[in-house]
């Protein structure tokens, strides 16, 4: 049997260059690619690296989908039905918002881990018993979780190919967020895996791409034990409240990290209750920077613009605080109700959703009606932080006191966000790998 699995060409936001879609490889497909590789031909097309071959003739197409890729998902299902393939769509968007999807655009749905579900897919297409949907049952277990095809990976057309995964979902249900859906739930993988993965990907540096390193704490602690062990860098994303657990940001130190990702979302507390983002307080932000700067971690922050408090001075106190605690580097989103969530039903049901166009929900559109602020408003105080936190003399005001840290700091702000439409070009000039493999000498917290 050929199978094929898609990822659908993801649009580009307007601070993104092409570093942005070529960051890394597709994990889930590379995971499902590891589970039928031995017994069917498996082949991996990754529609950001190369334009589709349609006329390939593949048995099963499976296509994995974010909400602002389903429109494309839909075209390239269309094409391969017309040729006689069957197809099957999983993923995020999918898993979380089943209900939304109209019958009849795809053959079948994929509800839940592909480990749970393709197994019985592919055995059902043998069989010619295919159902339209497949849910899983059971929670998946750590120990089920299936290592992504690493070998699959053409290093060339990627910045970083030193991903691992330690951990499915989040243990929080913050509204806005897909683990807000009932069929999200949180679950880590055994760490021999995960040490397993590490070594496949063969780099002295390490980018944990969970949603929460520290969603189960005890866990961490055996992990991070282990990893001081491999003398490597890492970063990961973890919630706020890290700075809660006595010792952890000295053995997270201790075994190699270089930065965290943190969701801070709002410097506004009642925005943060709002969306129930519990792990989040506000009034101690200022003092979590600092601690976690102590110890020499630095930090990528991520902000939601347009939640229910904000207004229009929301831009420049947000741009204020990132200069004044020195962030090293910024994300900032327009906050986009994805079906699914509990934020969409509820502004579905305020009559509050301005769009259907799916292909808007990337974070980069105003798909909502605001409600202290106008449309206009909301989208120009997004493009306007950006500006000003990449601007040189904002990059240069929130130099890092640490001076080992100066050098990762400016290699990111400079050459991937101020400057990335240069090093995206010297990428296609010099390949992908190169570029990332200098930049991880250069920078050994990127």
């Amino acid at each position: 049997m050929y199978i094929k699995l898609i990822q659908p060409k993801m649009k580009k936001r307007p601070m993104d260059t092409g570093l942005k879609i070529r960051m890394s490889p597709p994990l889930g497909l590379l995971t499902i690619a590891n589970m039928f590789r031995n017994e069917h031909r498996v082949v991996i097309a990754n529609e950001n690296i190369k334009d589709i071959d349609f006329d390939d003739n593949p048995d099963i197409v499976g296509i994995t989908v974010t909400v602002d890729a389903f429109p494309r998902a839909v075209q390239i299902a269309m094409e391969y039905r017309k040729r006689g393939s069957i197809v099957v769509v999983g993923g995020i968007h999918i898993t979380t918002a089943h209900q939304t999807i109209p019958e009849g655009l795809f053959d079948v749905l994929c509800i839940g881990p592909a480990e749970n579900t393709w197994p019985q897919i592919v055995e059902d297409y043998e069989k010619k018993q295919l159902k339209y949907i497949y849910y899983c049952e059971n929670k998946l277990l750590g120990d089920k979780i299936v290592s992504p095809a690493y070998d699959m990976v053409d290093k060339s057309e990627y910045l970083y190919c030193n991903i691992v995964h330690t951990s499915r979902g989040c243990p929080f249900r913050c509204d806005f967020c897909y683990n807000s859906a009932p069929e999200r739930y949180y679950v880590n993988r055994p760490i021999e895996d995960v040490i397993e993965d590490i070594k496949k990907v063969r780099s002295r540096h390490v980018m944990f791409i969970d949603d929460n390193f520290i969603g189960d704490i005890s866990w961490t602690r055996a992990f991070l034990k282990e990893l001081k062990k491999l003398n490597i860098i890492w970063n990961a994303a973890v919630s706020i409240n890290v700075v809660n657990i006595p010792g952890i940001l000295h053995e997270m130190k201790e075994s190699g990290c270089g930065s965290l990702f943190i969701g801070f979302e709002s410097v506004h507390p009642d925005s943060i209750n709002n969306v129930h983002k519990v792990q989040n307080d506000v009034t101690k932000y200022e003092d979590a920077i600092q601690m976690i700067h102590n110890h020499g971690i630095m930090i990528n922050a991520s902000f939601v613009f347009g939640l229910d408090c904000d207004t229009k001075e929301t831009f420049k106190y947000t741009r204020d605080f990132i200069v004044r605690n020195r962030i090293e580097t910024v994300t900032s989103h327009i906050m986009t109700p994805y079906p699914g969530t509990v934020l969409y039903d509820r502004m579905k049901a305020e009559g509050r959703i301005l769009t259907d166009d799916l292909g808007l929900y990337n974070t980069a559109n105003v798909v909502f009606e605001p409600k202290n602020m106008t449309k206009e408003e909301l989208y120009k105080g997004y493009l306007w932080i950006y500006r000003e936190v990449y601007s040189f003399k904002n990059i240069i005001k929130r130099i890092p006191k640490a001076k080992e840290q100066i050098l990762p700091y400016l290699v990111f702000n400079f050459f991937y966000r101020k400057w990335g439409g240069f090093s995206d070009l010297l990428c296609k000039i010099v390949s992908y790998k190169r570029v990332g493999y200098l930049g991880e000498k250069l920078s050994k917290y990127l």
